[in-house]
């Protein structure tokens, strides 16, 4: 039987000195219990030392005023309450009793923090939130978390409730990710929250005059407030045998299961497409010791997003894994398991991944006579063209004040802060989302962190190794950073994207 991990640092019911502290920040422990102290000022805290997303080790954090940033996807933490004020957490942290004895510092036990949840005088009775992905959640949770105390009905035409969408091409594609550490939320949350979660409930329309939403099956649920958060559904491919069976797209669970099952036994994949879902699935499916094929129309893959010398990496890190790429060719039509290709060549395969992109699902807004804009047009509260109806995630094109326009991400954690902020808004709080957009993606063990937004750029700046896995890439126009990509430079990542808030 292995020894139990050891809890780091000195204890700290034995007290320490704040000469100990290394840039203001000691790890230590309670018992088994590890637990970070933060000093801020002549103030010392104490919280939790692990983000409760994918366990980050906040000693490696960002602490800005009182609260404290995680190095790998960016959530953030309240250092006095432990709360989880920005996705992509969504679970608080426990903070520490903090005691000062002439010149120590002791934490001997948990401290109870009390939240007096914000009384809404004008909040609405029954809010609507179309959509069960990561913006329909994260609103849904808000609204509770907020204190609202009115009906909330969440119609999601999936089977699954919300899930960690991101784990569908890594981790739990690969294996390494057990099913169920997928959901979000157990079931009985739902009950025990007052969220009325319907599964596989279709809508047809929206009635924005009349306050309703017509469904599929014959139904109606009238709103006070709406949160549209329909999200985006996959770019299929309209190649003859694109409908068979071993051909998948990779959205839901049901996506993702569907591909596992396909892999089992399996000897080779296809790939079609080198877009982030894409190239995380072909990871994944080397993990399961699949040969697998890549399909392309790009001379690089991500070139687009992360330019030239990003996209070479990309390319020869799939390739050090085994993975085949067939560059500037497409797939011309698939014949039972062989897929034949545009430039003449044929691939065999027993599992086909179609990654070619998604589309804003904007029809429902469009029907209902919102305004859109190559997705549903918002204002600087996330709220359409229409009162008391708000969109957030992919469909949502929002004024972004760090790059000046008008833009659409198709980015998780974005659409779960715009969950939290329309939720705000829809209780009449009018804030400004002005969140730096954020993404990362993993292939095998290379993060790559994403923060800000450049469609363009006319000029890239390198600090550091591309090659070497060891770098901050900067994206400029007219020598304004737009975004900054990072492999293995969380601290820098996390001071970028301060730098973009203070700057919007």
């Amino acid at each position: 039987m292995s020894e139990q991990k050891k809890p780091s640092g000195p204890d700290l019911t034995q007290g320490v000195m704040l000469a100990e502290f290394a840039d203001g920040k000691l790890l230590g422990h309670v018992g088994d219990d590890e637990v970070l102290l933060v000093q801020l000022g002549a103030e010392v805290l104490a919280i939790d030392p692990y983000c409760s997303h994918y366990h980050g080790p906040l000693a490696e954090g960002f602490v800005v005023g009182d609260t404290i940033r995680c190095p790998w996807h960016h959530a953030c933490f309240s250092l006095r309450s432990g709360e989880a004020v920005r996705p992509p957490a969504l679970s608080d942290l426990a903070v520490w009793q903090v005691e000062h004895e002439r010149d120590r510092i002791f934490v001997r036990r948990k401290r109870e923090v009390s939240r007096a949840a914000p009384r809404h005088t004008a909040a609405p009775g029954r809010i609507v939130i179309v959509g069960g992905g990561g913006a329909g959640f994260a609103a849904a949770e808000m609204l509770r978390r907020e204190g609202f105390a009115g009906a909330i009905t969440m119609l999601s035409d999936d089977a699954a409730p919300p899930v960690d969408r991101p784990n569908l091409s890594k981790d739990y594609l690969a294996g390494s990710a057990p099913e169920e550490w997928v959901p979000l939320r157990p079931d009985d949350y739902y009950r025990e929250a007052g969220i009325d979660l319907r599964l596989n409930t279709a809508v047809a329309a929206i009635d924005a005059k009349g306050r309703s939403v017509a469904l599929a099956d014959g139904g109606a649920v009238p709103f006070d407030r709406l949160l549209l958060a329909t999200g985006a559904e996959p770019v299929r491919l309209q190649i003859a045998g694109a409908d068979q069976p071993h051909v998948r797209t990779l959205r839901t669970l049901a996506d993702s299961r569907a591909i596992i099952a396909a892999a089992e036994g399996a000897k080779r994949a296809l790939v079609i497409g080198a877009s982030f879902i894409g190239l995380e699935a072909a990871a994944s499916l080397r993990a399961r010791n699949l040969e697998v094929h890549v399909v392309a129309p790009e001379l690089r893959p991500m070139e687009r997003i992360l330019g030239a010398e990003m996209g070479d990496f990309v390319r020869a890190l799939h390739e050090e894994h085994g993975v085949i790429f067939h560059l500037q060719d497409t797939v011309a039509r698939i014949d039972g398991k062989r897929a034949f290709l545009k430039g003449g060549g044929t691939i065999e395969a027993d599992v086909v991944v179609v990654g070619i992109g998604v589309r804003p699902r904007v029809l429902l807004a469009e029907q209902a006579g919102l305004a859109t804009d190559r997705g549903v047009t918002v204002d600087a509260q996330l709220e359409t063209s229409a009162s008391g109806i708000f969109a957030a995630g992919d469909i949502a094109r929002w004024p972004d004040p760090h790059s000046g326009a008008n833009i659409r991400v198709e980015h998780w954690v974005v659409a779960e802060r715009q969950g939290q902020t329309a939720a705000r808004n829809m209780l009449g709080q009018r804030e400004r989302f002005d969140a730096v957009p954020f993404f990362w993606s993993q292939h095998y063990d290379v993060p790559i962190n994403y923060v800000g937004h450049a469609e363009k750029w006319d000029e890239i700046r390198i600090d550091g190794s591309i090659a070497n896995r060891d770098c901050l890439v900067e994206y400029r126009v007219d020598g304004r950073v737009m975004a900054v990509a990072s492999i293995y430079r969380d601290l820098a990542s996390l001071k970028a994207e301060l730098a973009m808030e203070r700057s919007g």
